[in-house]
């Protein structure tokens, strides 16, 4: 089992900053896809961004030069820089990793949600 606890979400005004992290924890060999998602009333849960293994990462265009992941390996940790946010940034957003645990059990994990409301 591999645990996930979020943490930074709140309530900011347009064009002002968040930086959500997520650390894992539990039966954790290695890390490949870490990333972020959100869920807005009446919509679905969205990518925003995700980095793999190699640093390599995604956005969604929604986000792009606004927001920023990025991940520490030594504290199985990732986080989302938001900047710039505007009240459609307001959504519960969600970490997600997926790896594998000793003995090849492989894992796909999500967090509890942090809430993120943008709103002056």
């Amino acid at each position: 089992q591999v645990q996930l606890v979020e943490s930074g979400g709140g309530l900011v005004q347009p064009g002002g900053s968040l930086r959500l992290s997520c650390a894992a924890s539990g039966n954790i060999f290695s890390i490949n896809t870490m990333g972020w998602y959100r869920q807005a009333p009446g919509e679905q849960r969205a990518l925003v961004a995700e980095i793999d293994n190699n640093r390599n990462t995604n956005y969604a265009d929604s986000v792009k030069g606004r927001f920023t992941i990025s991940r520490d390996n030594a504290k199985n940790t990732v986080y989302l820089q938001m900047n710039r946010l505007k009240p459609e940034d307001t959504a519960i957003y969600y970490c997600n990793v997926a790896g594998y645990g000793l003995g090849s059990y492989e894992y796909d994990s999500w967090g509890q949600g942090t809430q993120v409301t943008v709103s002056s």
